[in-house]
C-alpha cells in the first residue's frame, strides 16, 4: 500500500546555475530593486547580487526565449515555446503570476516589449507568419494581431515618444508598425542608396521619429521616419545583437564581445572590450546588455553573466556562469564534500560549490564530455569522451593523471567501485571494460554481455558484482574483476548494491508508466536512507517516487523548470540536495531535499504556485485506497453530449444538401399550414446528471431546466412559463444574487450560455466561443456582474465572462477528469473553485489566465470526488461534499477537517445566513450549524409525509436528491427521479412537478375522450397524467420490464402495454392492474394498436419484423403478418377495422388485411382515399413532404394528423417539432418548427379533440403538453415558430442593375491582371540586339538628337518632384448605395469613388480627399451623433481575412482634418459592402462580401469587435441600426430580411414574418428605413415597399416607384423618408420622391438629366434639399421647395475611359469612354463644360495643332472629327473593321498585333507604333514603310511620347509585373518628367529618359485597378489619369523642384 501513494517529502528549487544565452537576445535586465532578472530552461530567475540569493517564477510549460521589462521594472512578462505558448506578466518581488496571455500564437513567442506606460504589450511569435499581437495585458486581452514577416522577426519596440508606432526588425527587413483601432499596418524601412539591405538584430527609438538599428555586419543604422539617413560603420566588427536605451543614451553589445556606450545623439562614449579583460576568452559574444546608472549587465553566448561598473571597465565581475553549446550529460557527485562536477559538449569540466552556489574551478580539456565519476577517497575525478578515452584528473588541482583511448565510441557511464581499487568504464560499443585503479588504470577484465550500448552500471557493495542497463531496456550482471556474465538469478538475490542508478530492475519497475514500453527516463537514484528515489526524464520532469517502488505506474510528486531532457540526476553526499541537469539547456539545477519530519515546518512555503501541478497524476490500478465510485456518479461520468450533428451545423448542411438536390424541388410546395401551437406545460425536470439547477426566483416563482426549455413555475397558478432560446439539452443554471436573472448553459459543438430574465424571458446576453461540447456548470459572482463557467471538452475549460458586455476575461484548463461544480468567491471577485472527480481546485485570475491550485489534503484525507461546494463565512473557508457521505471543511486551499453528513454521495449543499443544507444520494435533507460541528434538523423525502395538494406521486422513498435551495419558508428540492418537491420547515413535503426517470420514453397514447395521455418508458414505468388544469401525474404503476408502446382502447377502458422483452400486457385503465398478458416475442414491442370502433381486435408489432393480431375477447392470437423485411415502426388501422398500414425500419410502406394478416399491394395513389383510423406514419406520398432536405442526417420518428385530417405534426431526431399542411405532398413541405425537445423526438399525439399536441423527448425524458391555436385564432404576439428550410422558389424578382450589383465580383489591386489581351515577352525581360553601331565612347559624330521636342526651349527646365491631387471628376454610382451625405449643415457634400473619400463644397467646387485607404470604397456613412461630428466611416474591398495589410478594413474618419481615428481590420473576407452607426455613434454595423456576408459589431474607437454572425446565404445589401437604438437593425437583401438583436456577444436574428398577409411573397429587398414603434420599411425590387411591425409584414406600399426603390433615407429631426428608385420619368411620376412618417403621402421629385430613366443610388435629406446619387455617376441637389435641380458632380458612368486628350494651350481636356460619351472638362472652373452622346462606346481622342478640331476613334473602328467650339460632327469615316486605340492628327502595314499607341515625329515624317505583342515599331509618314535600321531610329526627335515601349522607358516595368502591365505612359513638355498609368491602379511619376531597369520612381495611390491614360497637360501644369474599372478622372497638380 505504502509504496503505491506519492512519497511524503518534498523538494524545493535553491539554486539555478547557468543562464540562456545562446538563440536570444536582450533578456537580462536590473529590477527596480536592484535585482538582476534573465531566465534559462524553463524557469524565470530573480537573483539579488547583495545577498546571493534567487527567486524562481516557474509559471511555464517549456523553454522561456524571450523576456521583457515593464517600464516600471517590477513587472516581467516572459514568452516560452511549445505548440500552445503562453505569455505570463509575473512580479519580480514576490515572483507570482499577475497575467497569462495565451491562445494567440502557435511554435513560440520571439520577442516581447511593454509601451511606455506599461499598458501594453507586443508579443511576436515564432510561426510561419512571425504574427504580431498587441495585449491589454492587464485584461489579458488582444488588442490587435497581424502577419508580421514572412522571415525571422528578431526584436521588436514600442516607439516611447509617439503613441500607437512599433517598430520591428528581422531578417532582411525593418517594419514602422502603426496600432489604429485593431489595426496594425506596417511600412517598411527604405534602405535606399544609403545602405546595403541587410538583416537587422535589434533597435532602440529615440526621439523625432529617430530610431537606432544594429545590423549583421557591425553597423548602425540611423532612420528617420521610415527612411534610413544614416549609417555609423564599424560601431562593432560583427552582429550587434542587442541594444539598450536608458537615461544617459545607448549600450550595444556584438559579436566581437565589445560593449560600446553611446551618448543620447549616438555620439560614442566609450568602448569595452571584454576580450581583453581577466576573464575574457577568445570568441566571446555578447548576447545582452543593460546599462543602469553607473552599472553595465552583460550576458554572452556562453552562458556568463557579468556586471561591470563604469569606472573600473577592465575589471568586469563574474556574477554568473554555466556550461555553454552542445549537450550538457556529464554528473559526478564528491564522496565527502558538497561538491558537483558537471562536464559537458562544451568540453569544459566544472566544479561547483553547493554551499556557495558558486563555481569554483573550471578546467578545458580536449573532448567532449560525456560522464564523471570521482572516486571514494575523492582524490581524483574520471572523465568519459565522447571520441572513446577517458582521462583521469587529480580532483586538488586538475591536473591529468592518465588518458586512456581504448575505444572507438563515445564513453556514456563510468564508476569507481566502493572499496576504490576499480574503474568500470562502459562504452557505446556495448562493453564495460575494468581498469585498476593502484596500476595506472591498467585494464583488468571486459563485460561483453549486452547488445546495445551501455546506460548504466552500479556496484554492489562489496565491489565483487556489476549491474549493467543497456540502449535495449536490458540488465546484465558481472562477476568484478574478470568480467564473467553472472546468468545465475540466485547468486545475485541478496547482493547489496553501493548505488541505485538503473533504470531497470524490479526495485524500480514503478517509474515506469504502465503501458508504455518508452525509454524516455535518463536517469535516476536512489536514497536508501529516505527511502526515496529520484528520476530525470525526456520531458523536463525530475520526479521523487518512494524506494523500492515494485508495481508500475506508482505515484510520484513531480517538478518542472528543466525545458526537454534532464539528462542526469544525482543526490548530494549528504542526502541534502538534489542536483539535476538539463542537456539541451545547459542548466545545473540544485534542490533541496525537504524530509517528511519537515514538511510540517515548509507549509508556509505553500506549494510552488505553477500551471503545471506539481502533484502527480494518479493511475488507475491504485485506487485501491479510494472508494469505488458511487453508481449514480459512475453513470454520470460516462455520459457523453457529443451529437452527430449538431444543431450549429444545420444552415451548412442544407446548404450543401440543397446544392445536390438543385433539380429535385420544381414541384410547387403547399404553404406551411395555418394552425400553430404553443408549448403549455412541461412534465420533467433534468435531475438524472445535473445538480443545483433549481431555485426560487425573486418573486417565489421557481425556476429549473428540462431538455431544451428553461421553466419557470408557478406553483400558486400551476402554471409555467418557458424560456425557449436553447436549441439543444441545457446542463446548468445558476441564479443571480438578485434572482431575478438566470444562466443557463447547453450542448453543442460552440455551446452557448445564456443569461436571461425570468420576468420578460428575455435573453441579456449570450456567450460562446470559448467551450466545446458543452457547458456543465456556471455561477455567478456575488456583485452579478461576473459569470464562470465550466465545460465538457477534453480539458474541462473554465471561463471567466463580464456577461453584461459578453467579453471573455480569464480562461484555463480547468482539469484533466470531469468538473462537477465551479463557485465563485463571494468576497473575492477575482477567486473560484472548481470540484469534480478526484479534484478540487481553488483558482485565481491572472489577467487572461486563471491559475489554479490543487486543495492540499495532507495526512487529512483521501483524494476524493467532489460533488458539490460552496463557500463560507469568509473568504478563505470552503466546504465540499464529497463522493463518500462526507463534508470536506477547507481554509485556504487546505484541508481542515471532514464530517460525515450521508450514506453515500452529498450531491448538493446550499450556504444559508447562519448555517448550511445538504442533500444526497440516501435522500435525506440535513439543516448544519455554520460550522457543520452537529446537525440540526433532518428531513426524510418519503411518501408518508407527501402533503394532499401535492401534484403526482412519489416513486419510491428516500430518492436521491440532486438539488437543494431555499426561500419563502421553504426548501426546495429536485431529485434523481425527475421529480421538484417542496419541504416545509415542519415537515410536510409537496410534490410540484415530475418526468420520468433515466431511460428513454417512447411510449404515449391519448385517451378517447378524456384530456388525459399514458406514457411508458424504460425507467419501467406505465404512468397515467393529466393534461387538463391540474397538470399532474394521476397514476404510476412500475413494470418488470421497460415499455416502448401504449394504446387506449375504444372505449378507454383497457390500456395495452408493449414491453422491451417482447411481452405485452393489458392493464385496467383506472387502477393499472393487470387483465391479460401474452409473450410471444423476443424483440422489443415497438407499436400496438386496437382496431377502431369496438376495439375487436389487437395489432401488436414488435422488432423482429411481425406483427401480430389478437382478438381481444378470445384472447388468443389469429393471425401474423409477415413480409417486412426490416422491423416495425408504425401501424394503422383504416376506418373500417380491416386494413393495416405498417412503417419498417427499412423505409417501407406496406399494408396487411385483418384479422389473418395477408399482404396486400395498394398503388399509392390509393392510399390516401382509404379512409384511415388514424395516421401515424411517416412515409407515403401524403407525407413525402415531411422529409428535410437533410434526411440523410436525421430521421422522422413520429408523427400524428388531426382529426379533421388538416395538419400534420411530425417529431424528428434533431429535436423538432413540425407542423405540416396535410397532405404533404411533394419533397420538402413547408413548415412550422418547435424547438423545445433537445435529441430525438419519440412521439406525438393530438388529443382527442385536436385542441392539444402530446410530445415525448427521447433521452429529455420529458412529456411536452402543446396548445393548438387555430388558424382564425391570433393573439397579438409574436410567434415563435421558425420558416421552412428552404427558402421559396419564387425568385425574388429580376433587375439589370439589381443582378449587376448581386454578382460583381470585386478583386483587390495587387491581383489586378492585364486590362488588355497582351502577349509575348515583357519588354524588361527581352533580350536586347546589340545595335549595329555601337558608337566608341568618343566620337566626332554629331550630337545626339533630342529624343524629343520640347516646346519650352527657353526656360530652365525644372523636373516635377511631387503630384498632389486636386480635383476628381467621378463617383462611384453603379454598385453602391446610399453614400452620398450632407455635413456641416448642406455646405459640403461626402462621397467616394475609387479608393478616395471625397469633401465636395458645394458653393465653390474645391475638394479635400481623404487617401488614406488601400483599395476601392465600397460604402460610406456618416455619424449622426452630435457628440461625433463630421465622422465617417468608409468600408473597402479587400482579400482574404488573415489581418494584413490587404485584408478588407473599415476606416473611421475625421471628415474636416482627414484624421483617421480608427481602423477595423475585418474578416469579412472580399470585401465590406455596408457600414451603419448606431444610435449613440459608438457602434459600428458592418456586412461582408464573404459567402456567408456577415454581419459585425464593433466598438469602433477601441478596435473591439463586439459580435460576429453570418447573415444570410446571399447577397446583404444594406444593414442599418435602428436610429434610436444600439442594440437592434435591420438587414435587407436577395429575397431577405432579418430583424437582429445584440444581447451580449450574440447576435439574434428573426427572419421577417409574410404570412399575416396572404399571397405576400419574399422579395428582394434593396433599402430600409425606419419609423416610430417599431416600425420598419423595406424598399423591392419591384418597387414595393414593406411595412413591418417589429418582424411582422403588416402593410404593403405599392407601387411606391415602378422600378426597384433603391435608396431610402429616415430624416431625424422630422421623421420624414425619403425614397428613390429607377424609373423613366414622367408627368406626376419621379425617381425621388418624399413621403410622412407612416409612408402614407408623398410628393415626388424629377431629375431633369436628360437620362432615358433615372436611376437612384443614393438620398440623402438635408436643410431644405435632397441630395441625390445616380447611377450615371451624378449627384444632383434638388431643392424641395422648387423642385430645381442642380447637378453638382458629373462623370462617366461605364468605364474604361481609353480616350484621353489635352488641349494644346488651354486647361481644358477631352474624355471619351466606353459609355459612348465624348465629355469636354474644364480644371479652372472644375467642372464639365459639354458632353456629346455618339452612341458607340468610344476609344480614342485627339485634338488637331490648333485646338479646333478633335477626331474621335470608335470600339466599332469608325473615326469621327468634331469641331469642338459646337462639338457638331464633321466627317466621319470607316476603314477599320475593328477598334481604333489610338488617333494622331497629321497607313502602315505589317503590324503583328493590335496598336495600343501612336507617336508622330517632330517634323511629322515618322510615326511609332507599339504594339500588343510588346514590340516597338517605326514607319515612315506617308509611305507607310516599315523603319528597321536601328541607328537612323535612335536619331529621330519625337513630337510625343506615349509609348510605354522603347528603350528609353525600360525602367517603367516594375518586378512584379508578371500579371499586370503599363497601360499608359507621357513625357512632359519639358521632355524630362514621364509618368505612367498601370494596372494595379498606380499613378508613377520617373524622369526621362530611364532606360536602366526599375528605375526609381514615386508612386501615387487613388484610382481603381487599371489606370487606362494619362496625359500632362499644357504648361506641365497638371497631370490627367483615367481610370478603368472606377470611370473617374483624377486631376493632379504637378509640385515642380524649385531652381
Amino acid at each position: 500500500m505504502a509504496a503505491r501513494s506519492a512519497p511524503n517529502c518534498h523538494l524545493r528549487l535553491e539554486w539555478v546555475y547557468g543562464y540562456r544565452g545562446h538563440q536570444c537576445r536582450n533578456n537580462l535586465y536590473y529590477t527596480a530593486a536592484k535585482e538582476i532578472v534573465y531566465f534559462v530552461a524553463g524557469v524565470g530567475v530573480v537573483y539579488s547580487p547583495r545577498e546571493h540569493r534567487q527567486k524562481f517564477y516557474r509559471g511555464h510549460s517549456d523553454d522561456i526565449i524571450s523576456l521583457a521589462l515593464h517600464p516600471e521594472r517590477v513587472l516581467v512578462a516572459t514568452g516560452q515555446v511549445g505548440k500552445e505558448p503562453y505569455i505570463c506578466v509575473w512580479d519580480s518581488y514576490t515572483v507570482q503570476t499577475v497575467s497569462v496571455l495565451k491562445d494567440v500564437h502557435t511554435h513560440g513567442i520571439a520577442c516581447l516589449a511593454f509601451d511606455v506606460d506599461g499598458q501594453r504589450l507586443v508579443s511576436v511569435g515564432l510561426d510561419s507568419k512571425n504574427v504580431v499581437c498587441v495585449w491589454d495585458w492587464k485584461r489579458g486581452k488582444m488588442l490587435s494581431m497581424a502577419p508580421g514577416h514572412t522571415d525571422r522577426i528578431f526584436d521588436i519596440s514600442w516607439d516611447l515618444y509617439q503613441p500607437n508606432k512599433l517598430v520591428s526588425c528581422g531578417v532582411k527587413h525593418i517594419k514602422f508598425w502603426s496600432l489604429c483601432g485593431n489595426a496594425l499596418t506596417p511600412k517598411r524601412g527604405v534602405f535606399g542608396k544609403t545602405g546595403d539591405l541587410q538583416t537587422i538584430l535589434c533597435l532602440a527609438c529615440a526621439r523625432d521619429e529617430l530610431t537606432y538599428s544594429g545590423a549583421l555586419n557591425g553597423d548602425i543604422y540611423v532612420w528617420k521616419g521610415i527612411n534610413l539617413t544614416r549609417t555609423i560603420q564599424g560601431a562593432h566588427t560583427a552582429g550587434i545583437f542587442s541594444m539598450n536605451a536608458c537615461e544617459e543614451g545607448f549600450a550595444t553589445g556584438g559579436r566581437d564581445g565589445c560593449i560600446r556606450l553611446w551618448d543620447l545623439t549616438f555620439k560614442p562614449i566609450t568602448v569595452i572590450d571584454l576580450r581583453e579583460t581577466d576573464q575574457g576568452y577568445k570568441g566571446l559574444s555578447v548576447r545582452s546588455v543593460c546599462w543602469r546608472g553607473d552599472h553595465i549587465l552583460v550576458g554572452t553566448q556562453d552562458s556568463e553573466i557579468f556586471e561591470i561598473v563604469v569606472h573600473e571597465r577592465n575589471k568586469p565581475f563574474l556574477i554568473m556562469q554555466g556550461h555553454c553549446e552542445g549537450e550538457l550529460w556529464a554528473l559526478a557527485i564528491h564522496p565527502t564534500k558538497p561538491l558537483a562536477v558537471t562536464g559537458s559538449d562544451d568540453r569544459s569540466v566544472r566544479m561547483w560549490s553547493l554551499v556557495d552556489h558558486a563555481l569554483i574551478a573550471r578546467c578545458n580539456m580536449g573532448e567532449p564530455i560525456r560522464c564523471a565519476a570521482v572516486n571514494v577517497d575523492g582524490t581524483h575525478l574520471a572523465l568519459g569522451m565522447k571520441d572513446g578515452s577517458f582521462t583521469v584528473l587529480r580532483v586538488r588541482d586538475m591536473t591529468e593523471v592518465v588518458r586512456i583511448k581504448d575505444k572507438k565510441e563515445a564513453v556514456h557511464e563510468l564508476k569507481y567501485s566502493p572499496d576504490g581499487t576499480y574503474l568500470a568504464v562502459g562504452c557505446n560499443d556495448s562493453s564495460v571494460d575494468i581498469y585498476g585503479v593502484a596500476q595506472r588504470y591498467k585494464k583488468f577484465g571486459e563485460c561483453v554481455g549486452s547488445l546495445s550500448f551501455i546506460t548504466h552500471l552500479d556496484w554492489s557493495s562489496d565491489s565483487r558484482y556489476l549491474q549493467t542497463n543497456d540502449g535495449n531496456g536490458k540488465r546484465h550482471f558481472y562477476r568484478m574483476p574478470g568480467g564473467k556474465e553472472v546468468t545465475n538469478k540466485e547468486e545475485i538475490k541478496g547482493v547489496h548494491w553501493a548505488s541505485w542508478t538503473c533504470v531497470s530492475g524490479i526495485e524500480v519497475n514503478g517509474i515506469w508508466p504502465k503501458y508504455s514500453d518508452i525509454n524516455d527516463i535518463n536517469s535516476v537514484d536512489g536514497n536508501y536512507i529516505a527511502q526515496v528515489l529520484v528520476t530525470a526524464d525526456d520531458y523536463g520532469i525530475v520526479k521523487l517516487f518512494r524506494y523500492p517502488c515494485l508495481r508500475k505506474g506508482a505515484k510520484f510528486k513531480k517538478y518542472i523548470g528543466h525545458s526537454a531532457h534532464v539528462t542526469n540526476v544525482r543526490w548530494s553526499h549528504d542526502y541534502q540536495w538534489v542536483i539535476s541537469i538539463g542537456g539541451a539547456d545547459h542548466s545545473v539545477f540544485q534542490w533541496k531535499f525537504i524530509p517528511e519530519r519537515k514538511l510540517k515546518d515548509a507549509l508556509h512555503i505553500a506549494p510552488q504556485e505553477s500551471l503545471a501541478d506539481s502533484n502527480s497524476d494518479e493511475s488507475d490500478s491504485d485506487l485501491s485506497d479510494v472508494p469505488e465510485l458511487d453508481s449514480e456518479i459512475e453513470q454520470e461520468t460516462q455520459l457523453t453530449y457529443r451529437r452527430q450533428v449538431y444543431k450549429e451545423d444545420l444552415p451548412q448542411l442544407k446548404e450543401q444538401y440543397k446544392e445536390k438536390q438543385k433539380s429535385g424541388t420544381s414541384k410547387r410546395r403547399e404553404r406551411a399550414p395555418g394552425n400553430s401551437i404553443r408549448l403549455h406545460f412541461v412534465h420533467g425536470y433534468r435531475g438524472y446528471d445535473c445538480r443545483s439547477n433549481l431555485f426560487y426566483t425573486q418573486i417565489g416563482e421557481i425556476v429549473y431546466h428540462v431538455a431544451a426549455v428553461g421553466v419557470i413555475y408557478n406553483r400558486q397558478q400551476n402554471t409555467q412559463r418557458f424560456y425557449m432560446g436553447h436549441d439543444d439539452d441545457i446542463l446548468c443554471l445558476a441564479i443571480h444574487p438578485v434572482r431575478d436573472y438566470v444562466a443557463t448553459g447547453q450542448v453543442g459543438r460552440d455551446p452557448s450560455i445564456h443569461i436571461w430574465d425570468t420576468e420578460t424571458i428575455k435573453p441579456l446576453s449570450i456567450l460562446k466561443g470559448y467551450h466545446q461540447c458543452g457547458v456543465c456548470a456556471v455561477d455567478f459572482s456575488a456583485d452579478g456582474k461576473r459569470l464562470v463557467s465550466a465545460g465538457i471538452d477534453d480539458s474541462h475549460s473554465v471561463v471567466l465572462w463580464d456577461w453584461k458586455k459578453g467579453e471573455k476575461l480569464s480562461i484555463a484548463r480547468g482539469s484533466k477528469d470531469k468538473i462537477f461544480v465551479v463557485k465563485m468567491n463571494p468576497y473575492v471577485p477575482d477567486k473560484l473553485i472548481t470540484a469534480g472527480i478526484k479534484h478540487m481546485k481553488f483558482w485565481h485570475r491572472a489577467g487572461g489566465g486563471l491559475i489554479g491550485r490543487k486543495g492540499y489534503i495532507g495526512a487529512l484525507g483521501k483524494n476524493d470526488t467532489m460533488m458539490c461546494a460552496v463557500y463560507g463565512w469568509t473568504e478563505e473557508m470552503a466546504f465540499s461534499g464529497t463522493s463518500a457521505g462526507d463534508v470536506c471543511i477547507w481554509r485556504d486551499i487546505f484541508l481542515v477537517k471532514t464530517v460525515k453528513a450521508h450514506d453515500g454521495p452529498v450531491f448538493s449543499m446550499h450556504a444559508l445566513e447562519k448555517g448550511f443544507i445538504t442533500g444526497g444520494k440516501d435522500g435525506v435533507v440535513a439543516l448544519w450549524d455554520d460550522s457543520f460541528e452537529r446537525c440540526l434538523k433532518t428531513y426524510a423525502i418519503k411518501r408518508a409525509a407527501l402533503a394532499p395538494g401535492s401534484k403526482g406521486l412519489l416513486l419510491e422513498d428516500n430518492p436521491s436528491i440532486r438539488a437543494i435551495s431555499l426561500g419563502h419558508g421553504h426548501i426546495l428540492v429536485g431529485t434523481k427521479n425527475g421529480e421538484i418537491l417542496e419541504v416545509d420547515k415542519s415537515g410536510p413535503i409537496t410534490l410540484l412537478v415530475q418526468g420520468h426517470m433515466e431511460g428513454e420514453v417512447w411510449g404515449l397514447a391519448v385517451h378517447p375522450y378524456l384530456p388525459i395521455c399514458a406514457t411508458v418508458s424504460d425507467d419501467k414505468t406505465l404512468r397515467i397524467w393529466d393534461l387538463s388544469p391540474s397538470h399532474c401525474m394521476l397514476a404510476v404503476r412500475k413494470l418488470k420490464k421497460g415499455g416502448r408502446c401504449c394504446c387506449f382502447s375504444p372505449d378507454g377502458k383497457v390500456l395495452a402495454v408493449g414491453l422491451n422483452d417482447g411481452s405485452f400486457l393489458m392493464a385496467n385503465a383506472d387502477t393499472l392492474e393487470d387483465l391479460v398478458s401474452f409473450h410471444h416475442r423476443k424483440d422489443i414491442i415497438s407499436d400496438i394498436r386496437f382496431s377502431p370502433g369496438s376495439g375487436k381486435y389487437l395489432a401488436v408489432a414488435s422488432h423482429d419484423s411481425f406483427i401480430d393480431i389478437y382478438n381481444v375477447m378470445s384472447s388468443k392470437r389469429v393471425g401474423i403478418c409477415k413480409g417486412a423485411t426490416s422491423y416495425i415502426t408504425h401501424i394503422d388501422w383504416d376506418i373500417r377495422g380491416k386494413l393495416l398500414q405498417v412503417n419498417t425500419g427499412a423505409k417501407e410502406q406496406l399494408f396487411f388485411e385483418a384479422p389473418r394478416g395477408k399482404k396486400q399491394t395498394i398503388p399509392s395513389v390509393e392510399v390516401e382515399k382509404i379512409g384511415w383510423a388514424s395516421w401515424t406514419s411517416v412515409l407515403g406520398l401524403c407525407c413525402e413532404g415531411i422529409w428535410p432536405v437533410i434526411g440523410e442526417v436525421t430521421d422522422v420518428t413520429a408523427s400524428c394528423l388531426t382529426s379533421d385530417k388538416m395538419v400534420l405534426a411530425t417529431g424528428d431526431d434533431l429535436g423538432f417539432v413540425k407542423l405540416f399542411r396535410y397532405p404533404a405532398k411533394g419533397k420538402c413541405g413547408k413548415f412550422k418548427r418547435y424547438v423545445a425537445h433537445s435529441t430525438h423526438v419519440t412521439n406525438v399525439r393530438w388529443t382527442y379533440d385536436d385542441s392539444m399536441l402530446v410530445t415525448l423527448g427521447g433521452a429529455d425524458m420529458s412529456l411536452m403538453v402543446w396548445t393548438n391555436e387555430m388558424e382564425g385564432y391570433r393573439e397579438k404576439r409574436p410567434c415563435d415558430s421558425e420558416e421552412s428550410d428552404i427558402d421559396s422558389e419564387e425568385d425574388g424578382g429580376y433587375d439589370s442593375d439589381v443582378t449587376r450589383e448581386n454578382e460583381i465580383s470585386y478583386t483587390i489591386r495587387a491581383l489586378s491582371t492585364n486590362i488588355r489581351p497582351m502577349f509575348g515577352i515583357k519588354p524588361h525581360l527581352q533580350q536586347k540586339e546589340p545595335s549595329v553601331d555601337e558608337r566608341p565612347p568618343v566620337s566626332r559624330a554629331p550630337p545626339q538628337p533630342e529624343k524629343l521636342q520640347t516646346n519650352n526651349v527657353g526656360k530652365k527646365k525644372r523636373p516635377i518632384e511631387d503630384l498632389v491631387l486636386e480635383l476628381v471628376f467621378g463617383y462611384r454610382g453603379r454598385d453602391c448605395r446610399n453614400n452620398v451625405h450632407y455635413l456641416n449643415d448642406g455646405d459640403d457634400i461626402i462621397y467616394h469613388t475609387a479608393s478616395i473619400g471625397i469633401l465636395h463644397n458645394v458653393a465653390t467646387g474645391t475638394q479635400s480627399f481623404y487617401q488614406e485607404h488601400n483599395d476601392d470604397i465600397l460604402c460610406l456613412t456618416v455619424n449622426q451623433h452630435p457628440k461625433f461630428i463630421n465622422i465617417v466611416a468608409t468600408g473597402q474591398v479587400g482579400d482574404l481575412a488573415d489581418m494584413s495589410a490587404t485584408a478588407p478594413s473599415i476606416h473611421i474618419w475625421d471628415a474636416i482634418n482627414k484624421q483617421t481615428l480608427s481602423i477595423l481590420r475585418c474578416y469579412h473576407s472580399k470585401g465590406v459592402c455596408s457600414v451603419s452607426f448606431s444610435a449613440t455613434g459608438k457602434l459600428l454595423l458592418s456586412v461582408g462580401l464573404d459567402p456567408e456576408h456577415t454581419v459585425t459589431i464593433w466598438r469602433w474607437q477601441e478596435g473591439a469587435k463586439i459580435a460576429s454572425r453570418a447573415g444570410h446565404n446571399q447577397r446583404i445589401f444594406v444593414a442599418e441600426f435602428r436610429p434610436d437604438s444600439d442594440s437592434q437593425f435591420v438587414s435587407v437583401g436577395v429575397k431577405h430580411v432579418k430583424f437582429w438583436t445584440l444581447a451580449g456577444r450574440a447576435l439574434l436574428s428573426k427572419k421577417g414574418l409574410l404570412r399575416p398577409l396572404e399571397d405576400a411573397r419574399m422579395q428582394t429587398m434593396l433599402a430600409v428605413a425606419f419609423g416610430a414603434s417599431n416600425l420598419t420599411f423595406t424598399g423591392t425590387i419591384s418597387g414595393d415597399v414593406c411595412v413591418w411591425k417589429d418582424h411582422v409584414l403588416c402593410r404593403i406600399v405599392a407601387r411606391a416607384h415602378n422600378g426597384p426603390v433603391f435608396a431610402m433615407y429616415t430624416t431625424l429631426r422630422d421623421g420624414l423618408i425619403v425614397t428613390g428608385g429607377k424609373e423613366r420619368p414622367s408627368k406626376e411620376g419621379g425617381a425621388v420622391k418624399l413621403w410622412d412618417q407612416e409612408l402614407r403621402r408623398c410628393r415626388a421629385f424629377r431629375l431633369e438629366t436628360g437620362q432615358a430613366t433615372d436611376c437612384v443610388r443614393s438620398v440623402c435629406r438635408g436643410k431644405g434639399k435632397i441630395l441625390v446619387g445616380t447611377r450615371n455617376a451624378e449627384i444632383i441637389e434638388v431643392g424641395e421647395k422648387n423642385a430645381a435641380c442642380n447637378i453638382l458632380v458629373n462623370g462617366h458612368v461605364d468605364g474604361p475611359i481609353w480616350g484621353l486628350v489635352t488641349h494644346p494651350s488651354r486647361d481644358f481636356f477631352l474624355s471619351a469612354a466606353e459609355d459612348g460619351t465624348v465629355r469636354l472638362w474644364d480644371i479652372a472652373d472644375k467642372k464639365m463644360l459639354n458632353k456629346v452622346n455618339l452612341g458607340h462606346a468610344a476609344q480614342t481622342v485627339c485634338y488637331s495643332p490648333e485646338g479646333d478640331m478633335v477626331a474621335i476613334g470608335m470600339k466599332n473602328g469608325e473615326f469621327i472629327i468634331l469641331l469642338v467650339s459646337s462639338l457638331k460632327i464633321w466627317g466621319k469615316k470607316r476603314d477599320r473593321r475593328c477598334t481604333i486605340h489610338d488617333i494622331r492628327i497629321s497607313y502602315c502595314k505589317d503590324i503583328p498585333s493590335f496598336v495600343i499607341q501612336m507617336d508622330f515625329s517632330a517634323d511629322s515624317r515618322y510615326l511609332q507604333v507599339s504594339t500588343g505583342c510588346y514590340k516597338r515599331h517605326v514607319y515612315e509618314v506617308p509611305s507607310g514603310k516599315h523603319l528597321m535600321d536601328q541607328a537612323a531610329i535612335d536619331r529621330i526627335t519625337w513630337a510625343t511620347w506615349t509609348s510605354i515601349l522603347g528603350d528609353e522607358v525600360m525602367g517603367i516595368w516594375s518586378r512584379h509585373a508578371e500579371r499586370a502591365n503599363v497601360n499608359c505612359a507621357c513625357v512632359s513638355h519639358s521632355g524630362i518628367s514621364l509618368v505612367t498609368g498601370d494596372d494595379f491602379g498606380m499613378v508613377k511619376l520617373f524622369d526621362f529618359p530611364c532606360p536602366e531597369k526599375f528605375a526609381k520612381h514615386k508612386r501615387f495611390f487613388g484610382h481603381s485597378p487599371h489606370v487606362t491614360n494619362i496625359r500632362f497637360t499644357s504648361g506641365d501644369r497638371h497631370v490627367i489619369s483615367a481610370g478603368g474599372d472606377d470611370c473617374s478622372l483624377f486631376v493632379w497638380k504637378c509640385v515642380h523642384m524649385p531652381h
